[in-house]
């Protein structure tokens, strides 16, 4: 008996060492995959940050979110910007891994080892730096006008085309424009309740639908009466606000179901805004087809 009592002692006297022993080993197994894996990071973002670098000077990285399958892309900001560089004829190189910059937005450009971020800003800067503005014929009432517009699309109407496609139909449609991983596609869910988190905030999510649709059919109207007959919206020739106004009105023309109400507004009474869209595709994406994924030859 009195054996058994010291081997039962000792082993109650191990037993903490021994916990304490497996949890070093546990939290120095978690420590260096962590270490690993930053290391790891670290070195594709340099990997990176080289291939952009090897472009060429004045050549801009534009870093977007994968081709849709009727449009360039889904999202108006990229469509925007991608159309003003061509529009500029300012050579640039897609890059489709690193769609979101530091800001957490899409799209935004890397130039001769610069970052810069937000679409409107970048069209800014390149305006700038490439000495490209082609709204300098407009006077300033024009320009005020041309300002109003392409923030009526991107700062209002927006937010109805996220509420559409991300609430109302909870992204029900996202397969039929765009090819989603399935690593992404149970993501869909959660990305749809934080962009009505995202809309709630910004005031748009707080309406019921009726009133949001009826607040994007009023914006369309609007458009539509002013570009009139006019070949683009501040007249016969492109402006930076047509690439703005052209990113927003694609995603109806394209990437919206045929029974929508807004689609069919655009199919109907507002032609006008329809037949820009087709106008601007023509003039600025002649391989519109192929910029698409996948292709179509």
């Amino acid at each position: 008996m009195e054996v058994v009592k010291i081997c039962r002692s000792n082993f109650d006297s191990c037993l903490p060492v021994t916990r304490n022993k497996n949890f070093l080993i546990v939290a120095a197994g978690i420590g260096s995959l962590y270490l690993a894996v930053k290391a790891y990071t670290v070195y594709k973002k340099s990997q990176q940050r080289k291939k952009w670098n090897a472009v060429g000077k004045n050549v801009v990285v534009l870093h977007q979110i994968v081709r849709g399958k009727n449009t360039p892309n889904i999202s108006p900001f990229p469509l925007k910007l991608e159309t003003y560089l061509r529009m500029a004829n300012i050579p640039y190189e897609n890059d489709f891994e690193e769609p979101m910059s530091p800001k957490g937005k899409t799209p935004w450009i890397t130039l001769n080892g610069e970052d810069i971020s937000d679409s409107q800003l970048i069209i800014e800067f390149l305006s700038k730096k490439f000495n490209k503005d082609f709204s300098a014929h407009l006077t300033a009432e024009e320009r005020a006008i041309s300002r109003a517009l392409r923030i009526m699309l991107e700062d209002h109407f927006y937010w109805v085309g996220v509420l559409n496609r991300w609430v109302y139909s909870k992204g029900s449609n996202l397969p039929d424009i765009v090819e989603f991983p399935f690593a992404l596609r149970v993501m869909i869910p959660f990305i749809c309740k934080d962009l009505k988190k995202q809309a709630y905030c910004q005031g748009m999510g707080r309406h019921t639908k009726t009133e949001v649709l009826e607040m994007g059919l009023k914006d369309l109207r609007a458009m539509s009466a002013y570009l009139g007959q006019k070949s683009f919206f501040m007249g016969d020739k492109p402006t930076e606000a047509d690439c703005a106004i052209f990113g927003s009105l694609a995603q109806v023309v394209w990437n919206t179901p045929t029974a929508d109400p807004i689609v069919q507004l655009m199919n109907g009474e507002c032609i006008n805004l329809k037949e820009f869209c087709l106008r601007m595709k023509e003039t600025f994406w002649p391989d519109w087809d192929r910029c698409l994924q996948p292709p179509r030859l």
